[in-house]
């Protein structure tokens, strides 16, 4: 049928997706690499946003001169600390030279490369009209305006759907995909339309649910790889942000918490139990890459430079029980429901285990607890996706990957 022919009939989409099959390890360390650079710019613009609200950028005079739009640095690594972007003014200088470094920020006379703890004015490139639109900036540019009209208009195109006998969450069937972007006025052609979702790929907004094929106009399922809504931590700027969770289905993990008063503190990091071990002078809920983890769930990277620290490596649940149990009528099970705001280090939990997953651990100063949130609670779902017969990792990146704000439903035992 000529439904089930691509670019005019050259070839099948049987064909073209047996050649296209296995992206490649180069074209998928490219998109890791574009992606990286989305990073830098994606939090770059939220800081100038940030900025702009809070007037730290407006004019200002300088030897009868008036400089627009523009910040002191000296004043702005006290700001990055006032709101703990920084731990300290090092870190700091270190977080802009990197904004500087990608051309997003510059001296406004161009006199200085090195972002200095001093009364100089420095200018984002986005309020003068000196960014430089290359092609890479223009396509991450243009993915985020997709992304964000695809989230403000109403359809059915982000759905659950299943491809290869898997279930995979807020998916893009490519074929719908090309049409909405046409009726959207993106592109003129379905051809140019194709070619724009290939581009998007290679840069790393989308990706194949499986990474086995590169954009093509058909039945294949794609997600954002990308989630342009994510409030970014300035310090991720200063780290190489790990995408995957790791495979370990029930490994140690780590509870981190910043104390405000740069002393040493500490939490328990569950109900006592004589299993409990303390977690010192840790950033709450973000996990180290070093050691395995059962879920993470802090948008940032930790600001100490303490060794991981190991803590209730054994489950807390004292039997494990099935999805049918839990939803079993009249049974020992209660449904409570958690509206949770992540504050400035993250939610404050940690999940593991597997269909379902269960609540590890809960950093009794955290906004989970403020909200209710307990050790022992089995993960009904996320933001309304049911994940009863999801492991941690899945349930790691719908959270990591979401909004600041989540909704919960868990069940616990009466």
């Amino acid at each position: 049928m000529a439904a089930d022919l691509l670019f005019g009939g050259r070839a099948t989409f049987v064909q073209l997706s047996r050649d296209m099959d296995g992206i490649g390890n180069t074209m998928q360390k490219k998109a890791a690499e574009l992606e990286r650079l989305a990073e830098v710019l994606v939090t770059g613009e939220q800081l100038r946003l940030r900025l702009h609200e809070g007037k730290v950028i407006k004019d200002r005079r300088h030897h009868l001169r008036t400089y627009p739009n523009c910040f002191v640095a000296k004043e702005l690594i006290d700001w990055l600390i006032e709101h703990k972007e920084a731990s300290d003014r090092d870190t700091a200088i270190k977080i802009m030279q990197k904004l500087l470094d990608q051309s997003i920020i510059h001296h406004v006379c161009d006199e200085h490369r090195e972002f200095k703890d001093m009364k100089l004015f420095y200018r984002f490139r986005k309020d003068d009209g000196t960014f430089p639109l290359d092609s890479e900036a223009k396509v991450f540019m243009r993915g985020q305006r997709i992304y964000e009209k695809l989230m403000n208009t109403e359809n059915n195109l982000l759905q659950s759907r299943e491809e290869e006998g898997v279930s995979f969450e807020r998916t893009l069937v490519a074929s719908e995909f090309i049409d909405w972007l046409l009726q959207e006025g993106e592109m003129a052609t379905r051809e140019e339309t194709e070619q724009l979702g290939r581009r998007l790929l290679e840069h790393g907004i989308i990706q194949h649910v499986t990474n086995k094929h590169h954009f093509i106009d058909g039945p294949l399922l794609f997600q954002f790889r990308m989630n342009f809504r994510r409030r970014r931590r300035l310090i991720e700027l200063l780290h190489e942000r790990g995408r995957s969770i790791p495979e370990s289905h029930d490994s140690p993990f780590c509870l981190r918490k910043q104390n405000s008063d740069g002393g040493n503190t500490s939490f328990l990091s569950v109900s006592p139990t004589k299993e409990i071990k303390v977690a010192v002078g840790v950033r709450r809920s973000s996990m180290s890459s070093s050691c395995g983890s059962s879920g993470y769930y802090s948008s940032s990277p930790t600001l100490s430079s303490s060794p991981p620290v190991l803590c209730n490596p054994k489950s807390v649940l004292k039997r494990q029980v099935s999805p049918e149990e839990l939803q079993t009528p009249g049974g020992p099970f209660i449904k409570k429901t958690f509206t949770i705001v992540g504050d400035a280090v993250g939610w404050g939990f940690v999940v593991r285990g597997s269909k379902p997953c269960h609540i590890q651990a809960v950093d009794p100063g955290g906004p989970a607890a403020a909200a209710g949130m307990k050790v022992c609670q089995f993960v009904v779902s996320v933001n309304g996706l049911n994940v009863l017969c999801q492991d941690y990792r899945t349930v790691s990146s719908l959270i990591l990957n979401g909004p600041r704000t989540i909704v919960m439903e868990v069940m616990e035992e009466v």
